[in-house]
């Protein structure tokens, strides 16, 4: 009798297995094909990277602006190329001089990483010399919106970055700029601007019991001077670095990078890491050299070819499809351990960008990337089913006249029905 019991109860589990993820897949059809969508571009893709299944797909083939989703593929290239810690800077000592150049290093003396390795290395050495020709890129990326060059989101891009090239003003608890060598620029009238366009004078409503961080022009002999400013100690500038080898100082963890990178969706750290990658592969800072070669190597089998133009997807330029985006998941899930992953990913309910969204009851099941600008909103990244499976997906809305709140809500739905009928 037990052996005719046992197979009927498979088959009965079997029979009701299949039948919730009929249920589920309707769900999300009927979802999906409802008039809310109707006049915006969405694309869903979502498989089993443990079977290969693909349990749902939707347009997954075509292209979309995935805003911030491009740090994915930003993250993927830092961890394929930099090492555990970064290098900071790169010098050679000729004669009593120390010639130094930056790497894009983003920590330089940053306003919350705080990292003090390259600080302290410059500031007990002598005849220092400042060389900044092997950057050669632009300050912003191609399709940045030129009139968001007074927010601190967008600070310029160059090889040798300190403060997060971004002015900090407090007024709390009182007042006082970082780094002091701005201290004479700031102008404290309310202003239509926070900065003039092309110079490094700033304006600040004194008396907001406010904090604001602003991005600085910068070139080389700004930071000079705020190198000279912070360390007290004259810099000269140099036209050129000794022939020769040159020495690496290296400093903060990498993934201290990455999880601001993921967690507060920092696009200079973005931007920083694709320059890095850059000094590590070639001789000069460059974001398409770290571009073309991951794109050439280790993501040579991306189903579709990406235009990808920056490390933040700051610009409107970048065109990405689920399928590349589950893809580069999929290669993250498969080469860095699990523990390690899901914490540079925030988490749906607890941390980052998606503390708000995709809680779960007990415990996260979502950790994923968002991507926002306006009317786009993409999420991208791991979703844990009830039964303990682990799905990939990339969910990409462009173009709604929505508020984003409503197409995170119908989203949230969805995710929920695939943590339970899976």
């Amino acid at each position: 009798m037990k052996k005719t019991i046992i197979p009927l109860l498979l088959i009965f589990l079997l029979f009701s297995c299949a039948s919730l993820k009929r249920k589920t897949i309707k769900k999300i059809d009927v979802t999906l094909n409802s008039s809310f969508y109707r006049n915006q571009f969405t694309g869903f893709l979502v498989i089993d990277p443990i079977s290969r299944d693909t349990l749902y797909n939707y347009h997954s083939d075509k292209y979309f602006t995935p805003a911030s989703n491009t740090k994915i593929f930003t993250l993927y290239t830092a961890l394929k190329t930099l090492p555990d810690h970064i290098p900071t800077l790169r010098y050679t000592e000729q004669n009593d001089t120390l010639y130094f150049e930056g790497t894009g290093d983003p920590s330089f003396l940053h306003h919350y990483l705080k990292d003090s390795t390259g600080f302290n290395f410059l500031k007990n050495r002598d005849n220092l010399a400042f060389y900044n020709g092997n950057f050669m890129d632009t300050e912003w990326g191609p399709g940045w919106s030129w009139d968001d060059f007074q927010w601190y989101y967008s600070p310029e891009r160059n090889a040798f970055p300190v403060y997060g090239n971004t002015v900090m003003i407090y007024d709390t608890p009182e007042w006082n700029i970082s780094p002091s060598y701005f201290m004479d620029s700031v102008n404290t009238i309310r202003n239509e601007w926070n900065r003039e366009r092309n110079k490094n004078l700033f304006y600040f409503d004194k008396g907001t019991k406010d904090t604001l961080e602003i991005p600085f022009k910068s070139n080389r002999n700004t930071i000079k001077n705020i190198l000279e400013t912070s360390l007290n100690k004259p810099i000269t500038l140099a036209k050129k670095m000794p022939e020769g080898p040159k020495k690496t100082l290296y400093g903060i963890h990498a993934d201290s990078l990455y999880v601001r990178l993921m967690h507060e969706s920092d696009n200079f750290i973005a931007e920083q890491l694709l320059i890095l990658a850059s000094g590590e592969l070639t001789d000069t800072l460059n974001t398409s050299n770290a571009q073309r070669y991951i794109l050439e190597n280790d993501l040579k089998n991306l189903p579709q070819e990406p235009r990808w133009v920056d490390g933040s997807g700051l610009s409107r330029y970048n065109l990405f499809t689920p399928q590349s985006m589950v893809y580069v998941l999929n290669q993250l899930y498969k080469e860095v351990p699990q523990e390690r992953l899901f914490s540079i990913f925030p988490a749906g309910g607890v941390s980052g960008t998606v503390e708000s969204w995709y809680g779960g009851i007990e415990e996260p099941y979502i950790f994923a990337k968002s991507g926002s600008l306006s009317n786009n909103y993409c999420l991208s990244g791991y979703l844990r089913t009830r039964k303990g499976k682990l799905l990939i997906f990339s969910f990409m809305n462009n173009h709604f006249r929505h508020s984003s709140s409503e197409v995170k809500e119908r989203m949230q739905t969805i995710f929920e029905a695939i943590r339970e009928g899976y």
